[in-house]
């Protein structure tokens, strides 16, 4: 297991607060304490905050007055959490604006403000490791391995070392894999032969495991991303 020191940028310190209790969390406690009293809304966000004006301004539905209380605080406190995590975007972005690094680093697919920013605090410069398959490691990005009567045998990733970054990766990873679909540029073509036969996970996973790759050379300074060169060595 590879450690890195700690970074003291303020990409970390964003990226830390907004890792905290999440929107997500306090809407599933909603829904999970409105479906006990027979209350049903869609889970999409806009509908649950049109439903949760309705019933806080409702005083015939039903509900306790101590219910009913509760579910004003709990918007609340969803608004708020929505406000903060807005803060901390706005923040995110600006580093990213300002930064060079993160810049070239942004240029990669499937690497946006908030992964690049998100590396950047975390590592810093590849010096912490040997070469690109102990980075990709260091993500858990590469397959656990099994011995047994001289044969090795491949599995899943490891799922090791750092889940928010190699989170953030994955999912651009698979936005990536989706807008290539119909483009004609090499860097596109070769991300549709990597569709083509396999799972959409494994293939997110295939990708962001080249990305890590590729990151690790962009983090020693200046080298900037060409997508020509990056398909030929695939």
């Amino acid at each position: 297991m590879r450690f890195v020191p700690p970074k003291s940028t303020p990409g970390r310190s964003s990226h830390s607060s907004a890792c905290g209790r999440r929107p997500g969390q306090t809407r599933q406690q909603i829904h999970g304490l409105l479906s006990e009293h027979g209350i049903v809304i869609a889970r999409d966000v806009s509908q649950l905050r049109r439903g949760l004006a309705v019933i806080v301004g409702n005083d015939d539905d039903g509900l306790s007055d101590m219910v009913r209380s509760l579910m004003r605080e709990l918007r609340a406190e969803l608004a708020e959490l929505d406000e903060r995590i807005a803060t901390y975007d706005r923040r995110i972005r600006e580093i990213f604006r300002t930064s060079e690094q993160c810049q070239r680093l942004g240029k990669i697919e499937g690497i946006g403000p908030v992964t690049a920013t998100a590396l950047i605090a975390a590592v810093g410069d590849r010096t912490c490791f040997k070469n690109g398959r102990q980075f990709a490691a260091w993500l858990g990005l590469v397959s656990k391995q099994r011995s047994s009567g001289g044969r090795a045998r491949l599995f899943g990733i490891s799922k090791r070392g750092d889940r928010y970054l190699r989170t953030l990766m994955i999912h651009g990873a698979r936005a990536a894999l989706g807008k290539a679909a119909g483009k004609q540029d090499p860097r596109s073509l070769w991300l549709g032969k990597l569709r083509q036969g396999r799972h959409p996970n494994v293939a997110a996973v295939a990708l962001t495991n080249k990305n890590a790759r590729i990151l690790w050379i962009m983090l020693s300074g200046s080298t900037l991303y060409e997508p020509a060169p990056s398909v030929r060595a695939a």
